[in-house]
């Protein structure tokens, strides 16, 4: 991604509340992966839609921030079984996720039926669910029924709604959800913190993803 149009993107949202909406966010998920007898972090997409930058971001992130558990294991609906280990995660370990487990869902497009069904049984058993999704607010999230945005966001403890069909691409506000993440709070505003991400984004990095 443009380093130059993130920056000028970022500055203009200032002032929209948006950056605080992310910056709230990645709060809620830097404190669920650090608090006292947290198991990890579970990252999943839709069937259509996996998350692969969001995970190597916050890889990058856990290593940066000095955070580990910030490290996700990507969780994939049709697992191959000639992947590297890291990558053959199924949506099985939704089912075995209990309390100490954040569970973060990517979803532009409606979750659908048998990830929404998992996302129940982790959060019945006790797992933090966040989503991140390409509703919008007052978009098609509001108008749904069973199976789509409405059930994920009644499933989340925290939601981000990003509308897919805004300026603001979907992918950018990963990318600002994983930078906000690995700093730390009271340090500086949400703008400043999240004033790196141009710099970061334009940064070689090395990835297992």
């Amino acid at each position: 991604m443009d380093a130059l149009r993130v920056a000028a993107l970022r500055d203009r949202l200032t002032g929209t509340g948006w950056l605080e909406a992310v910056g709230g966010f990645a709060g809620a998920l830097r404190h669920s992966v650090e608090r006292r007898r947290a198991s990890g972090l579970l990252l999943v997409g839709t069937e259509v839609y996996e998350p692969w930058h969001l995970a190597a971001h916050l890889d990058d992130e856990a290593s940066w921030s000095d955070v580990p558990r910030l490290a996700p294991t990507l969780l994939r609906h049709h697992p191959s079984a000639d992947a590297p280990a890291h990558l053959t995660h199924g949506l099985a370990r939704l089912t075995e996720a209990g309390r100490g487990a954040t569970v973060l869902v990517v979803a532009p497009a409606a979750a659908g039926g048998p990830l929404l069904e998992r996302l129940h049984d982790a959060r019945r058993q006790g797992a933090t669910v966040l989503a991140l999704d390409g509703g919008g607010a007052g978009g098609p999230a509001d108008a749904t029924g069973p199976g789509d945005f409405a059930e994920l966001r009644g499933l989340a403890h925290e939601l981000l709604a990003v509308g897919t069909a805004d300026e603001e691409p979907f992918d950018l506000a990963q990318h600002l959800v994983s930078v906000a993440a690995g700093q730390r709070s009271g340090r500086r505003s949400v703008r400043d913190r999240l004033a790196g991400l141009a710099g970061r984004l334009s940064a070689p990095t090395i990835s297992r993803w």
